[in-house]
């Protein structure tokens, strides 16, 4: 009876952590990186295109680029970048892709780095969850999902993790 209640104990405070901290099973490793929170903003109904966010950290000694990715919900993704100059929003996409230097954590949030999902099949919409399979140079794909957040989301707050 004794292990029983040291057992349900356990389980309990595993419980609490994850309700205190639920982003914790939305984060992804490859390797030496750590995928940190994947999200995006819910779209309108003739949108096209979509925004994804996300932090990479490169915990190994070597760097690593992201060079692509894929989905489901688009027919292709696109690594972009958003930068301001003179009074004007300007966004370029990143053909060689986005290196991640070792020790270091890369963001992909509005108005800077972010995935394009060009070409949607389907408006995304908040609650939802996209699939996506994003693609590095040394560590491989690794399958993550999108929580799809409401139009305006601003990007989540910082939970305690080292990239986000």
């Amino acid at each position: 009876m004794k292990r029983f209640a040291i057992g349900a104990a356990g389980v309990a405070l595993s419980l609490a952590a994850y309700a205190a901290n639920p982003v914790r099973a939305h984060d992804y490793a490859v390797g030496p990186l750590k995928i940190g929170h994947p999200w995006a903003r819910a779209t309108p109904p003739s949108a096209k295109v979509g925004g994804g966010y996300l932090a990479i950290e490169n915990t190994g000694p070597e760097p690593d680029r992201l060079v692509g990715g894929s989905t489901e919900a688009a027919a292709r993704v696109e690594i972009h970048e958003s930068s301001l100059a003179d009074g004007i929003m300007r966004m370029r996409e990143k053909t060689d892709g986005v290196v991640v230097p070792p020790g270091q954590t890369v963001e992909f949030k509005p108005s800077g780095l972010h995935l394009m999902l060009v070409d949607l099949k389907a408006p995304l919409k908040q609650g939802d969850k996209v699939k996506a399979t994003l693609v590095f140079e040394r560590a491989g794909a690794i399958a993550v999902e999108l929580q799809v957040q409401g139009v305006g989301a601003p990007q989540p707050a910082a939970t305690g993790h080292a990239g986000h």
